[in-house]
């Protein structure tokens, strides 16, 4: 077995690398070996910003003989094919979210790696910062009694007024529900277990949008997915919940996560962050109370660094790929209930991640396994 930081390329050297990248570059169990891209100019700035000495076309990645993970930061359109390339290279591959756009992609992707011998992960690694990971220890607990229910919401006018080239958020695989859906759905299933069946309506607003920023300012571009979803789930615990995936809300609503047990209602902290507001109101009270949350929050990037320790400690790691599926076949049930206009089935299972320890540390030299 190998020892040491494990070697780490990324590939995608787009908007959210330089969120990986500021982390991955100080995690002491990690080294940064390139940063790619199929524009090599853009990987090379990137690389340069942070003094990471290979960089050039996706190829440097995939044959590079110190790296053993792949951190896939293409849009989703290509983290399949990006991800195949690297389990047929012998790398661990690390996506961004969604795991796929569709189920028999992703279901080849999880065979490949499984018959390689191989890790997958994918984004959102929220769910293993301070503020979930302290709500999931206060709902095992028993403090807000037996979870029966969940409310999310999500609300934003959409991205195209701050991204420079938003086009890929509306298209097939993306809009609200396959872009911010993931942390939600993540964190429910963390709470709840695996979804069962689910309903939905969605609706289109507009169109087309116009880009709103960047260089190509004024341009527009088609809408080709609902740009609001209203979606129910149904859980294998019989749990259930009712969410809200909007860009087309003039009102911004985001990080709505409450769940209601049998004696409080417990509000989570936004699960497209790592940390936040956790509190509590219990049942006869009118007020909320806040808990402290406790544990790490280092941001993008610990999903990678928990699958690193895991491989050189030989323990399961925790933002898995079979994880990330489940939630893609949510998420694409979801779809399919929108143009059914009925339940769909969820066919798809997850196990529930091992809780990570209050003392992880991930700005700690842990390679042997301490801290896996």
């Amino acid at each position: 077995m190998s020892r040491g930081p494990v070697g780490v390329a990324v590939i995608g050297a787009g908007v959210i690398s330089k969120q990986y990248l500021d982390n991955l570059t100080k995690f002491p169990d990690l080294k940064v070996q390139a940063v790619t891209d199929l524009l090599p100019e853009a990987a090379k700035t990137r690389a340069q910003e942070y003094g990471i000495a290979e960089h050039g076309s996706p190829e440097v990645a995939l044959d590079h003989p110190d790296v053993e993970i792949i951190v896939n930061l293409t849009i989703p359109a290509a983290h399949v094919d990006v991800a195949t390339a690297a389990v047929r290279a012998g790398k661990h591959v690390w996506s961004e979210k969604p795991f796929a756009l569709d189920r028999e992609s992703g279901l080849k992707l999880l065979k490949e790696a499984d018959e390689a011998g191989l890790r997958l992960g994918c984004a959102p690694d929220t769910f293993l910062g301070a503020g979930l990971q302290t709500a999931r220890r206060v709902i095992e607990r028993g403090d807000i009694g037996v979870p029966l229910t969940a409310q999310t919401v999500f609300q934003t006018p959409g991205p195209e007024s701050w991204h420079p080239n938003p086009a890929f958020l509306f298209q097939y695989g993306a809009g609200p529900l396959f872009d911010v859906g993931p942390y939600y759905l993540t964190a429910l299933v963390q709470t709840f277990g695996s979804v069962r069946r689910v309903a939905a309506i969605g609706s289109k607003a507009r169109a087309t949008r116009t880009i709103g920023s960047g260089p190509r300012a004024g341009e527009e571009f088609d809408v080709e997915v609902p740009t609001h979803v209203s979606a129910l789930a149904e859980f294998e615990s019989g749990a259930s919940s009712h969410s809200i995936f909007s860009f087309q809300s003039p009102r911004t609503r985001m990080g709505f996560v409450e769940i209601t047990g049998t004696e409080a209602t417990l509000s989570l902290p936004d699960p497209n962050y790592f940390d936040g507001e956790l509190r509590i109101c219990r049942t006869g009270e009118t007020e909320w109370t806040a808990l402290p949350t406790t544990g790490p929050a280092s941001g993008r990037g610990m999903g990678v660094l928990n699958m690193a320790r895991s491989i050189r400690s030989d323990e399961p790691h925790r933002a898995t790929g079979q994880l990330a599926y489940h939630v893609l076949d949510t998420m694409v049930s979801v779809s399919e209930s929108i143009d059914s206009g009925g339940f769909t089935e969820v066919v798809s299972s997850a196990p529930p991640s091992a809780p990570l320890p209050e003392n992880w540390a991930p700005n700690e030299a842990t390679i042997d396994g301490v801290f896996a």
